[in-house]
C-alpha cells in the first residue's frame, strides 16, 4: 500500500474518533521509524510511552515470535506459565505481592476502582465507595475511568457518569484531607500527570497522601500507567519517592507495544477479589505475558532503567539550554524520559513542524509538547531531537525560516 491508499481507506472505513497526522509507518528500529514513503523519523512519542524497548528489539521480537509458534491464548480457565513468570518478575521489582493482568491502562484502573470498593466493604464500611482523585488527571476511557478523570473534555457527552469520585486540586494536601470522609475507600493519584501536561507531584504531597491513607484506613493507589516500568528512571515512580502504595496500576510500556495492563496489590488487598469477582478473557494471555517477561528482563539486563535516568537528565538539560536562547520556550519539566516543554506558541504547529523535519513529538496540551522516547534512545539521538525542535520553533515563530536541518531522509 501507499500512503494515499491508507489515508483513503482510513477515511472511508474507520471511526473518525482520532485526529491522525497524514503519515503511515511501515517499519521501525530502536528510536526510529520509517513511513511508507521511505522518510525517516526520530520517535519521541514511542506509541505514547509504550514502546519501552524501541522498535524491533531482537529480544522482544524473538519472545513474541516463539510464543506465537507455541500458543497464544487458552484463557484464564487454566494456568498460564508465562503469566505466572511475569507476575513473579513484577512482584519482585515492585515489592507488592500479587498481580492481576488485563489489556490496557483503562482496564487496570477500572479493576483498581472495583478492588478498592470491594476491599472497603469488608475493611472500612459497607457504605464506603468514594475515591479521591485530582483535577487535571487522566485515568482512562471506560465510563468509570472517565468519571475518575479530572478533565471535563473527556466527559462531555457521556453523562450520566458513575458516581463516587471526589475531585481535589493536584499537589494540595489540605484539599485531599478535607475530601476524605466516612464514605471514602481510597485515594487514586498519578505520580506524574502525563496527559495533564507532565506535571510531577511534589514528593511531600505524595508522602502526605500516603500518611493520610494510613491514618484513615483507606487505600493509597497510584496510577503508574504512564510512569511505570522504567520510564522515570526507576522501576516505578513510587520508588523514587520512597513510597509504599497499596495498589499500583500499569500498562503502556509494560509489554513494549503488545497490549497489556496490570494491577499490583498488597496481599490483603488482592484478597478482596474472590473467584468470579473480576476477570478478563484476554488478560495475561500467553503472548502478552511473554512480552512482559521479555521487557522486564531486557530492561534489567541492558541497564535501561538507569539509562532512562541519565539520558532523561540530558534531554531536560538540553531543553533548558534551548529555553535560554529561544523565547518560545516557557518551561521544561519532567522525570526521567517523560518530559514536557511549555511554549509561548501553538504546540500543535510545533508538533507539525517537528514532524516535517523528522521528529515525532506530541502536543498534549494547546501549548505543551510531550517527549517520551523509547528507553533505548541514545544521547546522540536526544541531541538531534533538540536540534530539530529548535529548527521547528524557529519555523513556527518565523515562517520564512523554513530551512534548517531538513528531514533525516534528505540528510543521509
Amino acid at each position: 500500500m501507499d500512503t494515499q491508499t491508507v489515508l483513503e481507506w482510513s477515511d472511508r472505513y474507520l471511526f473518525r474518533n482520532y485526529r491522525r497526522a497524514a503519515v503511515a509507518f511501515v517499519r521501525g528500529q530502536g528510536a526510529r521509524l520509517w513511513d511508507l514513503d521511505g522518510r525517516e523519523y526520530l520517535d519521541f512519542v514511542a506509541g505514547i510511552a509504550v514502546t519501552s524497548l524501541g522498535h524491533g528489539h531482537p529480544v522482544l521480537v524473538r519472545a513474541v515470535c516463539e510464543q506465537v509458534a507455541r500458543y497464544v491464548h487458552v484463557s484464564n480457565l487454566y494456568h498460564i506459565p508465562e503469566q505466572a513468570k511475569a507476575a513473579r518478575l513484577l512482584a519482585e521489582r515492585s515489592g507488592l505481592d500479587r498481580v492481576f493482568f488485563c489489556n490496557s491502562g483503562a482496564e487496570a484502573n477500572e479493576a483498581a476502582i472495583k478492588l478498592a470498593r470491594k476491599w472497603a466493604k469488608a475493611h472500612r464500611s459497607p457504605q464506603a465507595y468514594e475515591i479521591v482523585v485530582a483535577h487535571n488527571s487522566f485515568h482512562g476511557r471506560t465510563l468509570a475511568t472517565v468519571a475518575a478523570t479530572g478533565n471535563p473534555r473527556y466527559q462531555q457527552g457521556f453523562d450520566p457518569l458513575p458516581e463516587g469520585f471526589r475531585f481535589v486540586p493536584y499537589n494540595d494536601l489540605a484539599a485531599a484531607q478535607a475530601a476524605v470522609g466516612p464514605l471514602t475507600c481510597a485515594v487514586l493519584m498519578e505520580p506524574v500527570q502525563g496527559e495533564g501536561g507532565v506535571i510531577p507531584a511534589d514528593p511531600d504531597y505524595l508522602r502526605g497522601l500516603q500518611d493520610l491513607c494510613r491514618q484513615e484506613g483507606i487505600l493509597f493507589m497510584l496510577d503508574e500507567v504512564q510512569t511505570g516500568v522504567g520510564r522515570t528512571g526507576a522501576w516505578f515512580a513510587f520508588q523514587r519517592y520512597g513510597l509504599q502504595p497499596d495498589v499500583v496500576t500499569l500498562a503502556k510500556g509494560l509489554g513494549g507495544g503488545v497490549p497489556v495492563g496490570a494491577v499490583l496489590a498488597r496481599e490483603d488487598v488482592a484478597a478482596a477479589f474472590a473467584p468470579g469477582d473480576h476477570g478478563s478473557t484476554f488478560g495475561g494471555n500467553a503472548l502478552a505475558a511473554a512480552a512482559v517477561c521479555a521487557v522486564l528482563e531486557t530492561l534489567e539486563a541492558e541497564g535501561l532503567v538507569d539509562h532512562a535516568a541519565r539520558v532523561g537528565d540530558r534531554l531536560q538539560a538540553q531543553l533548558r539550554s534551548l529555553a535560554e536562547r529561544h523565547p518560545s520556550v516557557r518551561e521544561v519539566r519532567g522525570v526521567g524520559l517523560l518530559v514536557a516543554v511549555d511554549l509561548e506558541v501553538d504546540a500543535g504547529m510545533v508538533e507539525a513542524a517537528c514532524r516535517e523535519r523528522g521528529l515525532l513529538v506530541n502536543a498534549v496540551r494547546p501549548r505543551t509538547l510531550r517527549l517520551c522516547p523509547p528507553l533505548v534512545v541514545s544521547a546522540e539521538e536526544v541531541d538531534q531531537a533538540v536540534e530539530i525542535l529548535e529548527q521547528a520553533l524557529g519555523a513556527v515563530g518565523d515562517p520564512a525560516a523554513a530551512g534548517g536541518v531538513g528531514h533525516p531522509h534528505e540528510r543521509r
